[in-house]
């Protein structure tokens, strides 16, 4: 069984005092979190977070792991422009995006940010922009598959990300010839992965890379960034990947690949963002109507607009009745939500307590890429954004649309 990190009586606070479909996030939890990472790769002195905008592109969650030392990874101009009003700049800042606009890369290199070229192209797109500056990262892609015990995770050949090793190399060198004097190495290769071995992979895959560059082209490699990729448990029954096996692993492969080669100055980077805030956000809602026919279907106020994953990937999320979390799960529903869509289902055929109309529903593990996919289809409107502090109070952290939002971009 999965534990909510609030009581029942406190989301049902909540939902009074604020509505539902709402988003929550809990603020110890995050707190924790990152500090557990921290310490996970303390043994590297230049280690940074650059937590992945995208993720959950809030104010008042950014400048919590702000405060406990993480930078931001942006990937448009959007992005960056709701970081620097947050509070971060230069080295703080990863710009990693792929066919950017001028707009975009103009504001990366305004803020000071570290850009991360996606393609051997835009080597010279940067530079007839705005010149190259003294630090500058590629993204690399291996091509073929990702492998774990002969087991494929996901297939890099596949993806529109990244350079190939041959034009990883060109591209140094022409950076080199246009003023770059630092490096960086970046690299995705598998999303939500909950196995321990999957980094220290990866980074064992990156150093050698490294050293590889460094030998041919000569170029200081100043940082590996070993992206995002680190998942958490959805399913009850599933396990968690352990932060501090994970961190000893990349640091074997530190000593064993870029020590030897005289590269023990090489700072190691994350972009994580499922794995810092997914466990720690949760969608509330509430059952507004049941319908019984070849199926039970139990609706709720919240709909995909919500949030789209298990719609748009099929994935899982626990669902925990309040206050229903010791009765027998002996009722199957398809939990579902009001758009004109079929595939608006929270749940199918999940085994759940009786629930009645009135009842709130936690949707778990909604922290990361929940409340940031959201839409707006059959006029549905985004919902709000409650933070739960440590002391147990409340704060509203983004209200709800309006309709005149809705309207405001309109021309009648």
């Amino acid at each position: 069984m999965k534990k909510v990190f609030a009581t029942a009586e406190k989301f049902a606070e909540i939902a009074q005092q604020y509505g539902t479909p709402i988003h929550i996030y809990d603020e110890r939890g995050i707190r924790e979190n990152a500090r557990v990472l921290y310490k996970a790769f303390s043994w590297n002195p230049g280690f940074k977070e650059y937590f992945a905008v995208k993720a959950t592109p809030t104010p008042a969650i950014l400048k919590i792991l702000k405060e406990e030392g993480c930078g931001v990874d942006c990937s448009s101009l959007t992005e960056l422009v709701m970081s620097e009003k947050c509070g971060f700049s230069g080295s703080d800042i990863m710009f990693s995006s792929n066919e950017t606009p001028e707009a975009d890369m103009l504001k990366a290199r305004e803020l000071g940010a570290y850009i991360n070229l996606d393609d051997y192209t835009h080597v010279e797109f940067l530079n007839k922009l705005c010149g190259v500056p003294e630090t500058i990262c590629c993204r690399y892609n291996p091509g073929g598959v990702f492998s774990v015990a002969n087991q494929i995770m996901d297939n890099p050949r596949d993806a529109k990300y990244g350079m190939t090793k041959g034009q990883m190399k060109s591209a140094y060198r022409d950076l080199m010839e246009l003023g770059a004097k630092n490096f960086g190495i970046h690299a995705f290769l598998v999303s939500n992965a909950t196995f321990n071995e999957y980094y220290p992979m990866m980074a064992k895959q990156l150093f050698e890379l490294a050293v590889e560059l460094h030998n041919t082209t000569g170029a200081h490699i100043d940082f590996v960034n070993l992206s995002g990729g680190i998942g958490i448990p959805y399913y009850p029954d599933q396990l968690a990947p352990d932060i501090e096996i994970i961190g000893e692993g990349v640091r074997r492969a530190y000593d064993e690949i870029l020590v030897p080669a005289g590269m023990d100055d090489v700072r190691i980077f994350t972009e994580l963002g499922r794995y810092m805030l997914g466990p720690y956000g949760c969608l509330l809602t509430r059952a507004i109507h049941e319908k019984h026919i070849y199926k039970e279907y139990i609706g709720v106020d919240a709909c995909a607009c919500n949030l789209m994953r298990p719609a748009m990937y099929g994935a899982y999320h626990h669902i925990t009745v309040l206050g229903k979390e010791k009765e027998p799960c002996d009722h199957l529903y398809d939990v579902v939500g009001g758009l004109c869509e079929n595939n608006d289902k929270f749940a199918i055929d999940r085994e759940l307590p009786k629930i009645d109309k009135g009842d709130l529903l936690v949707i778990h593990d909604t922290g990361a890429h929940g409340h940031a996919m959201g839409y707006n289809y059959n006029g549905k409107l985004r919902s709000a954004e409650v933070l739960l502090h440590e002391d147990g109070t409340t704060e509203l952290i983004r209200r709800a649309e309006t309709i005149d939002d809705y309207f405001a971009t309109l021309i009648f």
